[in-house]
């Protein structure tokens, strides 16, 4: 059955305007009479839908528009063309039943007040979405015991870990309980553990209360866990939208084949099958173009005493990583809240 659509974006773009000038005294100077500007296509022209109850991942490079896109999808950026809807809302008009309905949970950026305890700027929260003080105290329980927060709710911000913040920052985001996640890289800097915990506990969320999640990270563990579907967005333009097993096939110019001899290597030069990415007694992993499997694999079992042959597409982060070096490099992000984002 089709999906309900929950986020619609038609030919979405995003354009802003730099300064340029060179260095010296004389540039400077010269910059005072008449500025010199380029025009930066931050988002350009992308269009894509997700639907009720999805989890997408958005991925990109630093500079690529993730993060303005999102901002966009979030009211807090104005888009210079195209359109978009979420919820039946435009995000940019900033309607208070559409903010009531959302989050934005950026990584990078606090929303937890610095100095005073962590159930304070909940209960902040709480006045600000105007939450009944019922729905309030049963939303910060199931937060409290989902995500392990009982020890930290009573400690100022400051005295709180990185891993032990982000758990707070995405508590606080979700106390009013919004049915659309914009989640840009929500596990930046956490320990394998930590980013183990957030994400079960966005799969949990998920699944609870059927939230339609649109996610950026840079841990591909965050992706593979999280997200059946992927948007690849590079330079401001998208270059894939499908299912993530499909990327491998639409990018990964190479495959990786395994093999395990019979009788060990005895010194045979198998490089000459293909790129040799690894060696121990009897078994060899070779990287090969995608064209030429059939007939290396052939050989290989032709020519050699072959006890197993595997055949596996390369790992995600590959693929990911041989996309973003065909393509030109990443423009500079005008944005300068975002220069670490995407």
């Amino acid at each position: 059955m089709e999906q309900n659509p929950v986020i619609q974006i038609d030919q979405l773009s995003k354009v802003y305007t730099v300064n340029e000038r060179e260095a010296g005294l004389i540039a400077a100077m010269r910059s005072l009479v008449k500025r010199k500007t380029r025009d930066v296509n931050a988002v350009d022209a992308i269009s894509f839908t997700v639907g009720e109850g999805e989890i997408v991942g958005f991925l990109g490079p630093n500079g690529a528009g993730k993060t303005t896109t999102l901002k966009m999808l979030s009211g807090l950026l104005h888009p210079t063309g195209g359109s978009a809807s979420v919820l039946g809302y435009r995000p940019w008009e900033r309607n208070r039943d559409y903010l009531r309905r959302m989050t934005l949970v950026m990584g990078q950026r606090n929303q937890l007040l610095w100095d005073i305890p962590v159930i304070d700027t909940f209960e902040l929260n709480r006045a600000v979405y105007r939450i009944p003080e019922a729905q309030y105290r049963l939303a910060v329980d199931e937060l409290t015991e989902l995500l392990e927060l009982a020890p930290l709710l009573q400690k100022p911000t400051r005295n709180l870990s990185l891993g032990e913040r982000m758990k707070c920052e995405i508590a606080a985001a979700l106390l009013h309980r919004p049915s659309v996640l914009f989640l840009d890289e929500p596990t930046i800097g956490l320990d394998v553990t930590m980013q183990r915990r957030i994400r079960r506990f966005i799969t949990e969320y998920n699944q609870h209360t059927g939230a339609t999640v649109l996610l950026t990270s840079h841990y591909m563990a965050d992706v593979e866990a999280l997200c059946k579907r992927v948007i690849v967005i590079h330079h401001g333009k998208m270059l894939y939208d499908g299912e993530l097993t499909g990327l491998a096939d639409r990018f990964a110019p190479f495959k990786t084949v395994e093999v395990k001899l019979q009788n060990g290597l005895d010194g045979r030069p198998l490089a000459q099958y293909g790129e040799l990415m690894a060696q121990t007694e009897g078994r060899v992993t070779l990287r090969i173009p995608k064209d030429d499997t059939a007939s290396v694999t052939g050989r290989l079992l032709a020519e050699l005493d072959v006890a197993d042959l595997t055949v596996q597409d390369p790992p995600i982060e590959d693929v990911i990583e041989h996309v973003f070096s065909q393509s030109p490099s990443p423009l500079d992000d005008p944005d300068p809240q975002q220069a670490q984002s995407g």
